[in-house]
């Protein structure tokens, strides 16, 4: 199975918090990938910057990479998705983490019970 994490689940299984708990065998099994969006590194460096987040970027990449995840690019046929979308609230990033995991298609991976309204491909944690 193909796993998109959002950002924070992303920060969650990094820090190997609770949250991330029922998923946890899911992220390790062999057979699964697991992705993380440039698009979290993109709310990452936005929210650190304007001092919303305290994160070392850099860090955080390479923890993901050390963990096995892979990145996933944006891509013209994301933003084809994402004009498609409904607006259930107003995150640009997790409306293009949603409009990524339909057009792949993969499971995304979220904290937010608002996102499952867009898509069944949203497993909430």
């Amino acid at each position: 199975m193909r796993l998109l994490l959002d950002t924070n689940a992303l920060l969650w299984a990094l820090i190997n918090g609770p949250r991330i708990d029922p998923v946890r065998d899911l992220l390790l099994a062999d057979e699964n990938e697991v992705f993380v969006s440039t698009v979290s590194w993109w709310e990452i460096a936005i929210k650190t910057n304007i001092e919303k987040l305290d994160a070392n970027l850099s860090e955080l990449r390479a923890s993901a990479q050390e963990s096995g995840f892979l990145e996933l690019p944006l891509l013209g046929s994301h933003a084809e998705m994402l004009a498609t979308l409904s607006r259930y609230h107003n995150d640009p990033f997790d409306h293009m983490l949603v409009a990524q995991a339909m057009a792949e298609p993969m499971r995304l991976i979220t904290g937010d019970g608002v996102l499952a309204k867009y898509t069944p491909l949203v497993i909430l944690i």
